[in-house]
């Protein structure tokens, strides 16, 4: 069995070298809004990407307090590109219930960080730690899988049990007096050297100490199984144009994407099916394809194509026109945003001719 007291200490001299520089890690001690929005950007989300919209948002909010006086579109409109909108819609929420019920500042456990919208067992324990100091490991993917390669786990990480066994790993892993940075050396030597396939094992501080390493079995460790195969549809889009301004469509207020504002648009197996559908909710004609684009959700393809309609009337419910220069103020579909961009790119090129 590895030693237990050595392989932190290895990890943290480790840290303490090679950390990486983020935005959010210049406070000390750690800012816990920092901490908290950081960490929820950062699930599903590559860490480049989190970098600008983190500078980004907290130019915008720079305070808790901010960010619940602010309005959900501002919010909304803030996130656009990042996907999965629900994680903004829910830090507003909890920062309006911090305000309320804890007089705006962050509880310090990880049991009542759970209480708030949106923030799980893995987000709790990073600000806690992080923030607070609180001796909880922060249980994400990189933490998973970094334990089941240095202990030769061979249950998968994603079943109960799997969790189970390597959270009780980290919890009698962590220090007392480094919670926070044993959590971000963690996170660190997954994102960099253990990570998913081909890991980095000659760079590794924990090598001497890695079980799959000694039993040549880093290939194959950690266990997971495959995921389901994502769902693929046919996007058809509809360009209805009047007086300079395009036709777009708030989402429902509930499901994917909600409450974003989409060009018309019709989801279907075919494209055939799609394109039907388009002219049937706009009772009009599509005419040439304009735009073509396959958007890759976790769950979901899209291969989408963007029409321009020949005629056709505004359908019920919530539809307005838009100028490019006045969409620019409204939260757009990750997807549809693109869209848009290509548009207001052509637009902006006739104008200048």
């Amino acid at each position: 069995m590895i030693p237990q007291n050595d392989w932190p200490r290895l990890l943290l001299h480790w840290f303490d070298a090679h950390r990486r520089e983020l935005p959010w890690r210049e406070t000390h001690p750690r800012n816990p809004y920092h901490v908290w929005v950081s960490e929820i950007m950062l699930q599903q989300t590559r860490t480049e990407t989190v970098k600008d919209y983190f500078c980004r948002w907290m130019e915008q909010f720079p305070t808790l307090q901010d960010l619940a006086q602010a309005s959900e579109e501002q919010i909304l409109r803030a996130w656009q590109g990042l996907g999965y909108y629900s994680r903004a819609r829910n830090l507003h929420k909890a920062a309006r219930q911090v305000m309320v019920e804890y007089g705006g500042t962050m509880p310090r456990d990880a049991k009542t960080l759970q209480s708030l919208p949106g923030i799980g067992a893995y987000t709790a324990g990073a600000i806690a730690s992080m923030a607070f100091g609180q001796k909880v490991p922060a249980v994400d993917g990189n933490l998973l899988r970094v334990l089941a390669r240095l202990y030769g786990v061979d249950q998968d990480i994603t079943s109960t049990a799997g969790k189970r066994t390597l959270t009780g790993l980290a919890e009698t892993s962590i220090p007392e007096d480094r919670p926070g940075d044993f959590n971000e050396a963690m996170m660190d030597l997954g994102a960099n050297i253990c990570i998913p396939k081909h890991p980095r094992c000659g760079q590794c501080p924990l090598i001497e100490q890695c079980r799959a390493y000694q039993e040549k079995r880093t290939e194959q460790l950690p266990v997971k199984r495959p995921k389901a195969p994502q769902k693929e549809f046919a996007a058809a889009c509809g360009l209805m144009i009047r007086e300079g301004k395009f036709l777009l469509h708030k989402r429902p207020a509930k499901g994917m994407l909600a409450s974003m504002w989409e060009f018309p648009m019709v989801l279907e197996e075919t494209e055939k099916e799609a394109r039907q559908g388009l002219d049937e909710l706009l009772q009009g004609k599509t005419g040439e394809v304009l735009w073509e684009h396959k958007h890759v959700f976790t769950h979901q393809i899209w291969t989408m194509k963007a029409y321009v309609l020949k005629e056709g009337i505004v359908p019920e419910g919530e539809y307005a026109f838009f100028s490019p220069e006045e969409w620019e103020q409204v939260p757009l579909a990750g997807p549809h945003a693109k869209l848009a961009a290509f548009l207001k790119k052509g637009v902006d090129s006739k104008e200048r001719v």
